[in-house]
């Protein structure tokens, strides 16, 4: 395998596993080839499972069978003349199709940009004219907005449908069935670990998305992410609610996963959220590791947990503040704590929270193997513990190989990214006397109030811990007496049957000065039926800042 534990494992102190990892970075690399192929040798490994929009019906996948299916669907590109270093737009929902044709654009080298199923006709194109793509990878329900996009994208050359037929369209089984012979490895040319494997396009928080290009390395910073922070052996099946639009899906649906040997589940299910549905089919399925976002364990823990026996032994989230009540519910549930972490569409897993180590709750955690996290000021200088800096990752001795490349065609945002020895991730946080780190905020969402620095995340931590609360946002806002300068404002979606009253903000306001501390109390505070949101389901602090 790729990372080297020196054969210490995961049962040991966090510290001896730490000191004693070592990457492997080879100087030719290839995902598709060097792990897809290598377990499908094995025919009998399962990949994959996938449920249906219904819930009903599942599609079973060995490593065997993507291998063979990803062969031909190569082929496919290459007779409709794609050749590598091609950017592909894939849109689709997390069905087997996805998982044969990033496999299928790995092993040629071809670069796909994956796009939630959310992108409107005007986000299709920005993407499309932006990356220069030449084709897009969709279904029926996006094909409108991809015809609405075509006549502005001088550069896009063909199109395909996984599942129907339209004029001037490609189709999926079509193409897959008239192919007589898959690639041949051995007339392709080798793709090496620094060659451009992968787009990601940022949420757009603050500004037009920006495309986050990875290399052949990354899935191998991605061993990490599954062996350890997941915690993930060949025996497990592993399930990560995410879209296949989103880099989460890297991180939890296909890279590490299939690195260690894990087999992954997905469900197609647009829509609706299904809590008892999910938690049934971990039940039937027997998932044994599990990583969602904190909106969905809160969704989840409103069942009656008691009814669902579960197979599993590891559960995770990341993303944002995750409300005591809910991992104490969990926990009395099934015996199970949930293990944070901390990472960004430009890497992998830097930071976590181990099973063998002792939970800090909010905290995200210490560095995993691999990676030198530091707390530093803006020169780069390492800040004491207990003291608020920028989280940067060090990459003066060895580049981490999860780490991105480069922002493709933004030369300036480079350069503050990227500074001296240090990737500047443009988060704010500090490191306690432990070791463990503690996430404060994105730099720019940072409050400078009265002399004080606040940090969004620990006012939303606490608001999100009153039974009120089903999701908030705090952002900075103009003090209305004149007094202050800024002040913190919070943005409040109350839980179904509360209403807005003074009573309640004043309850609100009390709440946070005695979970945090008096200074950080939302001065202000505004209901919201909901909160605005990328296309990713980041929150649009911006537009709430001209609230």
């Amino acid at each position: 395998m790729t990372v080297t534990p020196n054969g210490k494992g995961q049962t040991n102190k966090y510290d001896e596993l730490y000191s004693s990892f070592t990457w492997e970075i080879p100087e030719y690399y290839n995902f598709g080839f060097d792990v897809v192929d290598k377990w499908a040798e094995d025919r009998t490994k399962l990949a994959l499972i996938s449920i249906d929009r219904t819930g009903k019906h599942d599609r079973y996948h060995t490593f065997f069978d993507l291998s063979r299916d990803s062969d031909l669907f190569a082929a496919v590109l290459q007779k409709i003349g794609l050749k590598k270093g091609d950017r592909v737009l894939v849109i689709l929902q997390s069905i087997p199709e996805w998982y044969i044709a990033l496999i299928a654009m790995t092993k040629l080298g071809i670069i796909p940009m994956p796009g939630t199923v959310l992108l409107t006709s005007k986000d299709i194109e920005y993407r499309i004219n932006r990356a220069e793509a030449s084709m897009v990878l969709t279904d029926l329900d996006h094909a409108d907005s991809v015809e609405v996009a075509k006549a502005s994208c001088p550069t896009l050359k063909s199109m395909m449908l996984v599942d129907g037929k339209r004029a001037g369209w490609f189709n999926y089984d079509e193409e897959m069935h008239e192919i007589k012979e898959p690639i041949d490895r051995n007339r392709i040319k080798k793709t090496r670990s620094t060659d451009p494997m992968l787009i990601y396009f940022t949420s757009g928080t603050t500004g037009h998305p920006k495309m986050v290009l990875h290399t052949h390395s990354y899935p191998l910073g991605h061993e990490v992410t599954a062996r350890f922070a997941q915690s993930l052996t060949d025996k497990d099946l592993h399930w990560t609610i995410s879209e296949t639009g989103w880099a989460k899906a890297a991180w939890g649906k296909l890279f590490g996963q299939m690195i260690t040997g894990a087999a992954v589940i997905q469900w197609e299910t647009p829509g609706r959220f299904d809590a008892d549905g999910l938690l049934r089919a971990m039940e039937t399925y027997g998932v044994t590791t599990f990583c969602a976002p904190p909106t969905v364990y809160r969704m989840l823990i409103q069942m009656d947990l008691s009814k669902y026996k579960l197979k599993l032994r590891h559960s995770m989230s990341a993303g944002e503040p995750l409300n005591p009540e809910v991992i104490r519910v969990w926990k009395n549930a099934f015996g199970l704590e949930i293990y944070d972490f901390y990472g960004q569409t430009e890497t992998v897993c830097v930071l976590s929270n181990f099973p063998f180590m002792k939970i800090k709750y909010g905290s995200v955690g210490k560095p995993t193997p691999g990676h030198d996290v530091r707390i530093v000021d803006d020169e780069g200088k390492e800040l004491p513990a207990g003291e608020e800096g920028n989280i940067a990752l060090y990459i003066g001795k060895t580049r981490p190989p999860g780490l991105f490349k480069e922002y493709w065609k933004d030369p300036d945002i480079m350069e503050r990214a990227f500074r001296g020895e240090y990737y500047f991730t443009g988060d704010r946080g500090f490191k306690d006397e432990d070791g463990y780190f503690w996430f404060v905020g994105r730099d720019d969402d940072v409050i400078k109030s009265s002399g004080y620095r606040i940090g969004p995340f620990e006012v939303e931590s606490a608001l999100i811990e009153h039974p009120a609360v089903q999701e908030c946002a705090v952002v900075g806002a103009p003090d209305p007496e004149g007094v202050r300068g800024i002040v913190v404002k919070a943005f409040v979606v109350l839980v179904k049957g509360y209403k807005p009253s003074e009573a309640l903000t004043r309850e609100l306001q009390e709440h946070v000065k005695k979970t945090t501390a008096p200074y950080k109390y939302p001065r202000l505070i505004e209901y919201m039926e909901e909160l605005p949101k990328t296309i990713t389901g980041k929150i649009l602090r911006r537009e709430l800042r001209k609230s």
